[in-house]
């Protein structure tokens, strides 16, 4: 812990500056002008602490020190794809609850995978001099908006998506393996004639998810041709019309396997709309483990994400980066669990029944 400087009085005390601050706050010359300056990028306890040190030492009075403590509130930005999505609103309740158990409020704010809303909602957050930022919607080609929040000194954290090679933290869990077991699993019942259903390319989980997908149905000796690998939105409008279009082109799969919970829910009500039953004609496997039992669609088998717990670590690695940590970039693969429900085929014996997979 950094040792207090004495306390200088009268004309000396002009002589301590920042840098003096800094060295008894244990932070950086920059972090103590952040504060002196009113800017965003620190948080509402580390700005606090750095007041107080300031004072004790002479660099402010307590009349400056007061108008920089009441000139902005703590808050942080919170990007979301869709927020009708289930598994964003409950990413959105938890980065809330960890934001507000640290002193800040957040502004949300959805793109819903609008190429040009993402830059838009961004410059907005700035201007409103957010601490930092949570995206869940980056895609491989959002570099110029990663390079732009950079200069704007703006710390963030990459949720659930992320943009491939990039130094920068993230929040997620290993989707590549979560996608692998749930594709064995179907495999497991003897099912030959499987189609996927994923998510857009330019999410890397979704992208991760299909790639999967298809590597564990090879090492199983299933094919997944061309017409049986569709990419759609992650809505269950996607998944209807995906669905629509599959049942319209040739004869139905046996199974599908699908990238999200709502494109699985769009799924089934297609395939009960056209007269097949679920999962004694089709097969249905989802991803995200949104829907709780009193759900009609808590028969769904599917890979459960710790959403909550991906919030609250993305909130306190923002808060770090805010409050001008320096560690190396970070990145934390949460544990998913399969939840075998009976849309895959399993009988209502092990409903609901989790299986835990080491992240």
């Amino acid at each position: 812990m950094a040792q207090m400087p004495t306390k200088r009085y009268g004309i000396r005390s002009l002589r301590v500056s920042a840098a003096d601050v800094a060295r008894a706050a244990g932070v950086s010359p920059a972090t103590v002008s952040y504060v002196m300056n009113g800017r965003a990028g620190v948080s509402e306890a580390m700005r606090e602490r750095i007041l107080s040190i300031a004072e004790q030492l002479g660099h402010t009075t307590r009349r400056r020190a007061d108008q920089l403590r009441c000139r902005r509130r703590a808050v942080i930005g919170l990007v979301l794809t869709d927020i009708a999505n289930p598994f964003y609103t409950e990413v959105a309740a938890g980065v809330i609850d960890a934001a507000r158990a640290n002193g800040y409020e957040v502004f949300l704010a959805h793109t819903q995978e609008r190429p040009d809303a993402l830059s838009d909602v961004l410059k907005a957050m700035v201007a409103r001099e957010v601490d930092g930022v949570v995206v869940t919607v980056l895609h491989s080609d959002d570099g110029d908006v990663v390079r732009w929040l950079r200069s704007a000194r703006i710390p963030f954290v990459q949720l659930s998506r992320r943009i491939p090679h990039l130094e920068a933290d993230f929040v997620g869990i290993d989707d590549t393996a979560a996608a692998a077991a749930i594709m064995e699993h179907a495999a497991d019942h003897g099912y030959r004639d499987v189609a996927v259903i994923a998510g857009p390319r330019n999410s890397s989980a979704s992208a991760a998810r299909a790639d999967s997908f298809l590597q564990a149905a090879q090492r199983r000796g299933i094919r997944l041709v061309g017409a049986r690998r569709i990419n759609t939105y992650l809505t269950e409008d996607g998944g209807h019309r995906a669905v629509t279009h599959l049942l319209a082109k040739g004869p139905r799969p046996r199974a599908l396997v699908c990238g999200s919970d709502a494109i699985a829910a769009g799924a089934i009500s297609a395939l009960r709309a056209s007269g097949s039953r679920v999962p004694d004609d089709v097969a249905v496997t989802g991803f995200d483990g949104l829907f709780p039992r009193t759900s009609p669609l808590a028969e769904l088998t599917t890979v459960s994400q710790p959403r909550r717990e991906m919030a609250e670590v993305a909130v306190e690695m923002l808060i770090h980066r805010i409050n001008g940590g320096r560690r190396a970039v970070q990145t934390s693969i949460r544990p998913h669990q399969l939840r075998i429900g009976t849309s895959c085929g399993c009988p209502p014996l092990k409903t609901n029944a989790n299986v835990y997979l080491a992240a």
